[in-house]
Formats: structure tokens, sequence, C-alpha cells
């Protein structure tokens, strides 16, 4: 058995939604190639026998699996799935230092660890298991799904393509080298900043007060991460945020480039009011263009549903729990 770090684990409920009484919910951690140990809430369809279908759940970019992926994954569970919900290396309960890192590298592992952990699972059927990827996690999760061949079904909700908005800022506004030039010297003089000052500065989470004039996503951000709609003590983008230098690396790596070669069942979800979705539209372009499998890829557009209303339904109860169950059941 590889040695798992210690960590330690609140065992009482603390989610930002209400626990179900349909489901049994543990603590469970496991560990990926990095050494790194992974903490995560599992779910169990009460009652269940033999081997279930499994599926594993991540993001936002900088929430923790207290907040909407495991409203996702329990919810799952009470649709006969058993589920794990688990936060990302250097972030929330996980292990890993320094803290508020994020990797292209790393993160997809996290998943393809997840993948693993649930394969080896006595009440889990290895030939049937899925992810689901929220916001930034949404392009780790198909980037995973091009990495690992035993996902038989991935959803990507409210994506974000990570390294896009990292090299482009958003909508590309920022595509030039010139550009992405002033953004690389910044941030190799901030490494060195904080060298010189013995840690590293936070880049800030969402702020605690949003201007009249500021654009929608922001006011949607705030009334989830700063509400307590959302509110969590671990969530980074409810306090303080990455490492300003923690996602140095996004500029260059790219992760979808073989996204068109992913021979499992893909399905997008997006808002089409969220500021986010030509994210998860240009995915879904990027991933059947020239593709020679593409009979199981899926976008599908909520009707004027924001980028947040996919985190926890919103007030419409965007979330569509019924699509999501039938696309795995059909998948896995």
């Amino acid at each position: 058995m590889i040695k798992k770090e210690e960590l330690s684990l609140v065992q009482e409920w603390d989610k930002t939604f209400p626990k179900s009484e349909k489901v049994d919910h543990s603590k469970v951690t496991f560990v990926n190639r990095y050494g790194i140990t992974l903490a995560a809430d599992m779910y169990v369809p009460k009652g269940a026998e033999g081997k279930l279908p499994a599926i594993a759940v991540c993001g936002p970019f900088g929430a923790v699996k207290e907040q909407c992926a495991g409203l996702y994954a329990q919810t799952m569970a009470e649709r006969g799935f058993l589920t794990i919900a688990f936060d990302p290396s250097f972030t929330g309960e996980s292990g890993g230092n320094v803290r508020y890192m994020a990797s292209p590298d790393i993160n997809t592992e996290d998943f393809m660890a997840a993948v693993d952990f649930l394969s080896l699972n006595e009440k889990v059927d290895a030939e049937r298991i899925g992810i689901i990827g929220i916001c930034g996690w949404g392009g780790m999760a198909i980037n995973t799904a091009a990495l690992d061949t035993r996902i038989k079904a991935t959803v990507a909700s409210t994506m974000y393509d990570m390294t896009r908005v990292g090299a482009n800022g958003y909508f590309d506004a920022e595509d030039s080298e010139e550009a992405r030039y002033e953004k690389r010297k910044a941030l190799c003089a901030q490494r060195l900043e904080d060298l010189k000052n013995g840690e590293y500065k936070l880049g800030g989470g969402v702020s605690e007060t949003v201007p009249d004039d500021a654009p929608m996503f922001l006011k949607d951000y705030h009334d989830y991460y700063k509400t307590n709609r959302g509110y969590h003590a671990r969530s980074l983008n409810s306090n303080g945020g990455w490492n300003v230098i923690g996602v140095e690396s996004f500029i260059n790596q790219p992760i979808l480039k073989y996204s068109n070669e992913i021979r499992s069942a893909v399905l997008v979800v997006h808002g089409d009011a969220a500021h986010s979705c030509y994210f998860g539209k240009d995915a879904y372009a990027n991933m059947t263009k020239d593709s020679k499998y593409t009979d199981n890829k899926e976008l599908l557009l909520i009707p004027g549903a924001s980028h947040t209303d996919l985190y926890d339904g919103g007030d419409k109860g965007c979330i569509p729990f019924d699509k999501l169950e039938s696309f795995f059941a059909e998948n896995m």
C-alpha cells in the first residue's frame, strides 16, 4: 500500500447543502501518483446491493467538495450511483504543500487517482466509471477523458478552459504575444517577491463587495461564494484565493489539445446566459472537429442559466440531473 499523508478530516456535516436521507455518507482518502493524499466525501445509495456504477466529481476551480461538487455527488448517489466528491491537491482537506497551487498535470492526475480509487473499490463495477467536472474542472475532466481510457462517460458542467483564459484572458481579449509576455514577466517577478517575503502572496478570492456597475458574472460569483448560499470557510474563492503564481503553468499548457481523440461519451452542459458559455461551445466544437467519435458527444445549453446557476441550480433548478442520470446510465 502506498503511504498516505496524515490528514485531519472534519467528520460532522459542514456542507452548503442539506444532507440526504437516501444515501450513506463517509470520508475517504486516496493517493495520486505524486504521493499527494486526496480527501473525498463518498456517497452510497442506502440499501444498495452488488457492484454499482460510480462517478467522481470535482470543481469548481477554487471551490471545495463541500460546495457544489458535493451537491452533484449526493444527488447522483440518490439516483443509484456510488459517487465521490474530492478536493484537488493543495486545497481543502486534501494534502500537498505548498497550499493553494494548481497544475494542469497534477490536477488531471487528481481525477485519474479518483478513478484508481473507484476501480479498486469493492462496491464499484470497474467497467462503469464516469466523471463530472464543474467550472475549471470541466476542462480538466475533458483532458482526463482524453488520457484515461477507463472512463466511460464524462460531464463538463458550466466549464472553463483554465489554460485558455490564462493565456488569452477572458473572451481572448489578451490573445497576443505581447500580452502573454507581460503576464509571464509579472509572474516571474512575483516568484522572487514571494521568496524574499518567505510566503506566497494570495491573489484574492471573490470580493467582499461588488459595485453596482460590476459585470453580472462577478455579481453571480459574489452571490454564490460570499453568501450563505455557497460560502465555505475552506473555499479559496470564498476567502483569500489562489497564490498569485499558483496558475503560472496554465499559460503554456493547453489542456484540450487531444479532445477530438476521446472515444468515450462526453456531455458538455452550459447555461446560454453564462459569460463562460463560449468555453463550452468551443470545447464541444473542437472535440468533434475531425473526430471519428462524434456519435456519443453532446452539447446541452440550458436556456437563461448563468454560470453559477449550474453550481447549485440557482433559483430555477437549472442543473439537468435527469439528463445526467440518463447520460451516465446509457453510456456506462
